[in-house]
């Protein structure tokens, strides 16, 4: 057992120390979205309301756990893309040499990078009660659950692809071409109900919509009405359990058929 978590452990550690090196990746990741929230939400709050939330949740409310899932998705870019960095500097050569399995690595990479990424949501999560959105422990502990299954499953998407991409210029081209529509087309901005008929099928068919509306349901858990028009939470938590697994399964199987 101690031959399969040593190497798993030493990898995830491995992208804690960089990240503790890199304090940039820390401001980039948390300060762009927050600014973005500010500045979108206050500017469509007094013009902009979603179909089916309340008359006590603005607009900052219902935006904000896009801006969450907004961090992760960008610790999930910032995180994997070393993949492409330690391929070009020889140094995943010598990980795959090592009497390691491919399943191994690729989970030390993936906890690696949840672990940034719930540390940076949760430092945006806590900053919520400065401009008056307010939870319980029991929304936080919930909050905090479906975070880690999100982080998990998006920087497994990320591992899949980095681990095909020979250049940091093309992982960011296709992260880019598939991140940022799958988050504008996950009700961050407007749910399901506002938008037009192949909108919302597309918006039904993205497992980031179901992440989103867990999300947003333990957040804001204990309130009597709905924000937007979101699946049963329950199912939803199934929904972004299932992506984790399938984009974990994915990238490992990459990983293995990957020869250098």
């Amino acid at each position: 057992m101690n031959n399969v978590l040593l190497p798993v452990s030493t990898i995830w550690w491995r992208e804690i120390i960089r990240f503790y090196r890199q304090r940039s990746r820390l401001f980039s990741a948390i300060v762009q979205p927050f600014v973005f929230w500010i500045l979108i939400g206050s500017g469509l709050s007094a013009s902009f309301k979603p179909a089916g939330i309340s008359e006590q949740t603005g607009y900052i409310e219902y935006f904000y756990p896009g801006i969450v899932v907004l961090v992760l998705l960008f610790t999930a870019i910032f995180a994997t893309i070393s993949v492409v960095n330690e391929r070009r500097e020889g140094f995943l050569q010598g990980v795959l040499v090592a009497p390691v399995a491919r399943w191994g690595i690729v989970l030390g990479q993936a906890l690696g990078g949840t672990i940034l990424a719930l540390l940076q949501g949760a430092l945006l999560l806590f900053l919520a009660p400065l401009i008056g959105i307010r939870f319980g422990i029991i929304s936080l502990v919930l909050t905090l659950g479906v975070m880690t299954l999100l982080a998990f499953g998006l920087t497994n998407l990320g591992l899949l692809i980095a681990w095909r991409m020979d250049s940091t210029q093309g992982f960011h081209a296709i992260m880019n071409l598939i991140l940022i529509p799958i988050w504008l087309l996950s009700g961050a901005f407007f749910p399901s109900a506002d938008a037009p008929g192949w909108l919302a099928w597309s918006m039904k068919l993205n497992p980031l919509t179901y992440g989103l509306a867990a999300l947003r349901r333990s957040l804001y858990f204990g309130m009597t009405t709905t924000i937007g028009d979101m699946p049963a939470w329950t199912f939803s938590l199934l929904i972004v359990t299932l992506f984790s697994i399938l984009t974990y399964l994915g990238a490992t199987l990459t990983a293995t058929a990957k020869t250098y």
